[in-house]
């Protein structure tokens, strides 16, 4: 084993790139070897406070390279309360470098693990196999916080000598499941398994999914899309999987929602850089939808700061219900009504359990979509119309639709288009929401408390109004609040029935 030091940050070179800037460390180079034998070399350094997101180190790998393997440790010293300590995440792009798109990209793990490898028959989660080539590659360094005494690294990359093994030629879910052609199908689009930070495999999670009631999923790896090869054999007729990734910036994740397989969408900018334009556009090429997560969100780089400018729907709604879904909530009602303010196209809502482990919940919210058939593109279609509703569980079922005096109706994501003074009926049907108040909101506020459902759970709630009062309508179904004024947590909310004329 020979070592190397990239001491501090000497013998480097800083591309910047806005605010992402990336720094690449001097290279570590091997020499070739015969069959069987393994060559390793260790390098250390330290990174101070203020680093750049992103620090390479490049690889120069010889020919007839077998298996390439990484470990690294780093120090966690003790900080004061308040103070950040050490994180640092690692991947890994091949021989076609790392320009920003990702075409060198071969995996992701970010902080779940302290090694990793690759090869062409095998790789672990998160990473891709395929041909170890000869080319510079680079270990992905990402410091994600530096605490005051700066981040010490060990990296030991480890390369293993002979003929590739068979390329795996990937097998990826079909697109369409069993439907019930046009019905209300609910799904869970934001869950992480094994080949992110997720604990459990794709099987494990379908098992839940299928426990939970769900007619689909969405894959969503932070940063990889190392599982799409991983989900046909979950797939069923009782479970459509759509593929896709969750887009983990600095500023903020997004869901790529249904792409193609095979997509990677690049993860390295930050909102000041004015890059994610083009990548939403990507995600769209690659037929996905664009959902900002957790938009209000308090983890480190969680908080969405990329604007909604490109999305095409919102999760208002991530995992447990917590004070920053109700500031989510809010602010999406917020965009709502400046929508009706200025004539211009809605945002829908949407919500998802974002489970990554034991005792995560699949299905803790999940979202109710109104779509043709179960598959990929009537799925997207319904999400994308707003024909949906979030739910904490499938015990919640809802109906939900304003009418007018001459048997004119519209349902959740719909306009009823009458006159601004016609009298309409806005009615909510509800099955599996015990002791739970409803509240109807209009781009007025709340405009409507009902007494708490009986313990049955099944109620009926109507209300009048006309669109010269309320521009839309919307429904949340609130537990009870343990004290004090404030309203209870959700047990779901739709999407609008816009009232009027555009």
């Amino acid at each position: 084993m020979c070592e190397d030091s990239h001491g501090g940050l000497g013998r480097r070179a800083l591309f910047a790139t806005g605010a992402a800037a990336a720094l690449t460390l001097g290279s570590v180079s091997f020499a070739s070897a015969a069959d069987g034998d393994q060559e390793s070399r260790t390098v250390r350094g330290t990174l101070p406070p203020g680093s750049p997101d992103f620090v390479y180190v490049p690889v120069e790998v010889p020919a007839g390279v077998r298996e390439l393997k990484v470990a690294y440790t780093y120090d966690r010293p003790s900080v004061p309360a308040g103070i950040l300590g050490n994180a640092l995440d690692i991947g890994v792009f091949d021989d076609r470098g790392t320009e920003l798109g990702g075409r060198g990209f071969r995996g992701w793990s970010g902080g779940a693990r302290t090694e990793f490898f690759l090869r062409a028959d095998d790789a672990t989660p998160g990473y891709l196999p395929g041909p170890v080539r000869e080319g510079t590659w680079h270990i992905a360094l990402g410091p994600y916080t530096v605490a005051p005494q700066g981040l010490s690294y060990e990296i030991t990359i480890t390369l293993t000598y002979g003929e590739p093994g068979e390329a795996v030629e990937p097998v990826y879910p079909p697109e369409r499941a069993k439907g019930r052609g046009r019905a209300w199908y609910r799904g869970d689009c934001h869950l992480h398994s094994w080949h992110s930070d997720g604990r459990r495999t794709p099987a494990e999670i379908g098992e839940l999914a299928r426990a939970a009631g769900l007619d689909f999923i969405n894959s969503s790896e932070h940063n990889t899309h190392s599982a799409h090869a991983h989900w046909a054999d979950v797939a069923g007729d009782d479970l459509l999987v759509m593929l896709g990734e969750e887009v983990t910036t600095r500023n903020g994740h997004v869901v790529a929602l249904g792409t193609d397989p095979g997509t990677f969408v690049d993860w390295r900018y930050r909102a000041r850089d004015n890059r994610f334009g083009r990548f939403a556009r990507q995600i769209r090429r690659a037929g996905g939808l664009v959902v900002p997560a957790h938009p209000h969100a308090t983890c480190i780089g969680c908080n969405w700061k990329f604007g909604f400018g490109e999305a095409d729907a919102v999760e208002a709604w991530n995992g447990p219900y917590t004070p920053d879904d109700e500031v989510a909530l809010a602010d999406w009602d917020s965009m709502l009504v400046a929508s009706v303010r200025d004539g211009r196209g809605w945002i829908p809502a949407m919500g998802s359990s974002d489970a990554h482990r034991s005792p995560d919940a699949v299905g803790s919210p999940q979202t109710v979509v109104l779509a043709d058939d179960l598959t990929r593109e009537a799925i997207q279609e319904g999400i994308r119309a707003g024909r949906s509703y979030v739910a904490e569980s499938a015990r919640v079922t809802l109906s939900f639709r304003a009418s007018g005096g001459r048997g004119e109706h519209a349902g959740i994501g719909e306009r009823l288009t009458v006159g601004r003074d016609t009298p309409v009926t806005v009615r909510l049907e509800v099955t599996g929401a015990p002791r739970c108040t409803v509240r109807l909101v209009t781009d007025q506020g709340v405009v409507h408390t009902s007494a708490p459902l009986p313990v049955s759970g099944s109620g009926v709630v109507e209300w009048r109004t006309t669109p010269s009062y309320a521009a839309y309508v919307r429904a949340e179904l609130r537990h009870e609040a343990a004290a004090g004024p404030l309203p209870g947590p959700l047990a779901a909310f739709t999407n609008p029935v816009f009232l009027g004329r555009d």
